[in-house]
């Protein structure tokens, strides 16, 4: 593995655990099961991916498009409701949640996206429904009740400017539903986008009333842009003059991983890139996306001979170990029991 810079203290006072759709390296991805076992594992935040269903309810979906997470493709009942569409400059064929009513998506059940690599977890195909962004805050203020600590909640708009597109915006919904619950009046609260726009938007809307609420910045390849400002790349957001713009305006980044450490073509950490130590002269914390226990996602310095799907759990925490080195202010990953592990040190 390559030489890295020295230890690098982080902006946040404590490095929290993100449980990445929950614990999904263990269920099915974006189910309250999942939650259940991100929180039982010890998340400090656990992420609700939001979309649109057609009546307007905020429902949690990694995307819009749910072939790859319910069952639906199984549903006779809804076989032409299957279609193509163009989201975010991408054309899609599927089903689409904003092409079902709340009572329709509830007939329908959860399965493992990834099944391939995530065997394990099929045994949970069909046990678990589409949970709304409401079900979710109850669930998530139950278990902080019972545990007698704080959980975060840290929610995703998808395709925003798509779904303000189809008459669907989602912004003004998500803090109303927030407002709703006395638990989301309070405890702490990060809304992400891989937009500008709508985060420009909250910042507006939010002001200094609702000191729990935080929005961050997510960031995807260099190259890549976002869906709302096809003249502004990623990887210009991630310079100091991009961060310093982002920090009017949010009070976190989410990078990958690799905009931290990137991969030489050997597939091995490189040298450590300048995002983080930018990002904090920004005023801004850096809580990366996502790892992830199997070694198919591990950088080549920490797999084992287990085999590509394998769960490598040593891999795993001395991966993440590699990047707080870095002085990352949270992280998402996909079994935050391993991330505990690597940032507690047992």
């Amino acid at each position: 593995m390559s030489t890295h810079a020295a230890p690098v203290k982080p902006l946040a006072a404590k490095v929290l655990v993100i449980g990445h759709r929950g614990a999904s390296a263990l269920r099915p991805e974006h189910t309250l099961a999942s939650y259940a076992v991100a929180i039982e594992d010890g998340a400090d935040f656990v992420e609700p991916d939001l979309v649109s269903t057609k009546d307007g309810v905020l429902v949690i979906r990694h995307e819009n498009e749910i072939s790859g997470t319910t069952d639906v493709a199984s549903h006779p009942e809804f076989a032409g409701r299957r279609t193509t569409k163009t989201v975010d400059g991408v054309k899609i064929t599927g089903w689409f949640t904003e092409d079902f009513t709340l009572a329709e998506l509830k007939t329908l059940r959860a399965r493992e996206r990834l099944a391939d690599i995530r065997k394990a977890n099929t045994a949970f195909d069909g046990q678990f429904s589409v949970p709304t962004f409401d079900e979710m805050i109850e669930f998530v203020a139950a278990e902080s009740s019972a545990r007698g600590r704080v959980i975060g909640i840290i929610p995703e708009i998808k395709h925003a400017t798509y779904f303000h597109g189809v008459g669907l915006p989602m912004e003004d919904k998500l803090l109303a539903t927030l407002a709703a619950h006395a638990y989301t009046r309070t405890a702490p609260v990060e809304i992400q986008s891989f937009e500008i726009g709508n985060l420009k938007y909250l910042h507006g809307k939010l002001g200094k009333a609702h000191p729990n609420i935080r929005l961050l910045q997510l960031m995807d390849d260099a190259a890549e842009h976002p869906a709302d400002d096809a003249g502004t790349t990623y990887g210009a957001m991630m310079t100091p003059k991009g961060l310093q713009a982002i920090a009017a305006y949010a009070d976190a980044i989410g990078p990958s991983t690799r905009s931290i450490i990137p991969l030489g073509k050997d597939g091995r950490l490189a040298a450590v890139a300048p995002l983080v130590h930018d990002a904090h002269a920004a005023g801004l914390e850096v809580h990366p996306y996502t790892f992830r226990p199997e070694n198919h996602f591990l950088a080549a310095d920490f797999r084992n001979d287990a085999g590509d799907a394998a769960r490598n759990e040593a891999g795993s925490v001395a991966e993440i170990r590699a990047y707080l080195a870095t002085g990352i202010d949270a992280f998402f990953t996909d079994d935050p029991a391993l991330g505990r592990k690597a940032l507690d040190g047992k």
